[in-house]
């Protein structure tokens, strides 16, 4: 007579039938260790050794200070694309992007494009508008005057003080309040660089970088970046080596569209390798107090011992979107940005960054974020097994580390601008890859965000965005051109 198997063994053998056989999705949330001991009768250890053996198994996930998963069947890209073959395209980067913008003003429109998060979940309208209300009834006369850099003593304060979330030693003097994380990336860009030179970006890269960069005369060096380690720091090396870079520009943490975040001994030879050559490293933070890890990852600023970083951030994924408070720690660029930001704008309203920074003061925006981290997390491992279930064999989709942005690598014989056009037509906005690089090598790429409410017709746009894309996969995969012009293509990418 054969024994009866341990009752943990059989919990996770009864649980794991479920998952695999779709009763339990990807991406569902099973009951807390207490709530199932309590549904079955069973002794917490006992769930507990369940729970463990389905994670060696793995079926679930386990995520800090939120509880068990159903672990994703979606694969997860290898390597990155960088070094593959690609054909330059001109100016069709910027002619697809112009048509992903004026797609997204249409009316009844899905928008699954832009990171531009919406709904009441998301950003705390409410009490910022009654803390406003506040600023003005006390500070009778912010709004009758003119605000001086570098802003708000208030908010700077604040900030400096955050930044030791993030292992930054910043004092309120340090930084400077700017319009949106966009404007402190132009500062710092027109601070350390000037027509002409090459600043080194990741690949892929926030697209809006690239126009950007062409605006201020700079020529974009792409520089491979991996799905889950981030920049590709030997390549980084050599390309300092050999002079070739006047600058970097980087999101080493909750990279945007990748959502990687490099370990910290690689940001600490980052901080390192910029600081031996002498070339600026301007840090993209603006996502990094959306990490789903809890403590947070540092900054690669936490490792800058003498200046070479400049790091900047904003307020415009975690709170106020239009409001537009930016800020931008310069290090020893600071002088040079602040006189940059007075000739150009002058300095931001006092009345925003007088609101923001009581909302950081009241102590509402660390339980905020924790409320919003959780959020997150959960958008993206559903919308995760919303793509496993309904893409084409063969898509691998990115494991991000915080945010809710999702970078989904589909088969080679999809084209995503044939994708975004077909989707168009089904009232469904999407990002093509190939805003991503001057180059071809993203086609078949591209990025969803998960910012919005999850519900019905959201689900429906996946299935049709998976029906769409199995029907492109079904197409004989586009010929590459020859081994002259994919070596020309990359060079120019």
């Amino acid at each position: 007579m054969t024994a009866a198997a341990p009752r943990y063994q059989s919990l996770a053998d009864d649980l794991g039938h479920a998952i695999r056989s779709g009763r339990l999705p990807a991406g569902a949330a099973l009951p807390s260790l207490r709530d199932c001991a309590a549904q079955r009768a069973l002794s917490l250890n006992t769930v507990t050794a369940a729970y463990r053996l389905l994670e060696d198994r793995g079926l679930i996930v386990a995520r800090p200070q939120s509880g068990f998963y159903v672990r994703s069947a979606l694969p997860e890209p290898r390597q990155s694309l960088r070094s593959a073959p690609s054909q330059a395209i001109g100016s069709a980067q910027d002619d697809l992007l112009a048509l992903v913008l004026e797609a997204r003003r249409q009316p009844d429109c899905l928008e699954l494009a832009l990171a531009c998060p919406r709904g009441r979940s998301f950003y705390p309208g409410e009490r910022l508008a009654r803390l406003t209300h506040t600023v003005l009834t006390r500070q009778a006369g912010v709004a009758s005057g003119y605000a001086l850099p570098p802003g708000s003593l208030r908010l700077r304060e604040q900030i400096a003080l955050r930044g030791q979330r993030l292992g930054m030693t910043l004092a309120a003097d340090d930084i400077e309040l700017t319009h949106g994380a966009t404007e402190a990336l132009q500062l710092a860009l027109r601070a350390v660089a000037r027509p002409g030179d090459g600043i080194g970006i990741e690949a892929p890269a926030y697209f809006n970088l690239y126009p950007l960069l062409a605006s201020l005369g700079l020529k974009a060096i792409e520089i491979p970046t991996h799905p889950r380690h981030g920049l590709d720091l030997d390549a980084v090396e050599r390309l300092l080596e050999q002079r070739q870079l006047a600058a970097l520009v980087a999101m080493p943490t909750v990279h945007n569209p990748l959502g990687c975040t490099m370990p910290p001994a690689a940001k600490q030879r980052l901080a390192d390798l910029v600081a031996r050559h002498g070339v600026p490293l301007i840090e993209d933070l603006v996502y990094a107090e959306l990490q789903f890890a809890d403590p947070p990852e540092p900054a690669v600023k936490a490792f800058d011992r003498d200046g070479w970083v400049l790091a900047c951030s904003g307020f415009s994924k975690t709170l106020a979107p239009d409001y537009r408070v930016g800020w931008l720690a310069a290090g020893r660029f600071a002088p040079a940005v602040r006189r940059l930001k007075f000739a150009s704008s002058g300095a931001e309203p006092l009345l925003l960054g007088e609101a923001v920074g009581l909302y950081l003061e009241s102590g509402g925006y660390a339980h905020h974020l924790k409320h919003l981290r959780r959020l997150c997390e959960a958008q993206v491992a559903t919308v995760r097994g919303l793509v496993a279930d309904h893409f084409p064999a063969g898509t691998c989709a990115t494991q991000p580390t915080g945010g809710f942005l999702l970078w989904i690598e589909l088969p080679a014989a999809v084209d995503s601008a044939a994708l975004f056009q077909a989707a168009l037509r089904e009232r469904i906005v999407i990002l093509p890859g190939r805003v991503y690089s001057k180059g071809t090598r993203y086609r078949h790429c591209i990025r969803l965000s998960c910012g919005q409410a999850i519900d019905t017709r959201f689900v429906a746009a996946m299935r049709t965005l998976g029906r769409i894309a199995h029907g492109l996969a079904r197409r004989r995969p586009v010929k590459q051109a020859g081994a002259r012009q994919r070596r020309r293509g990359t060079d120019q990418a």
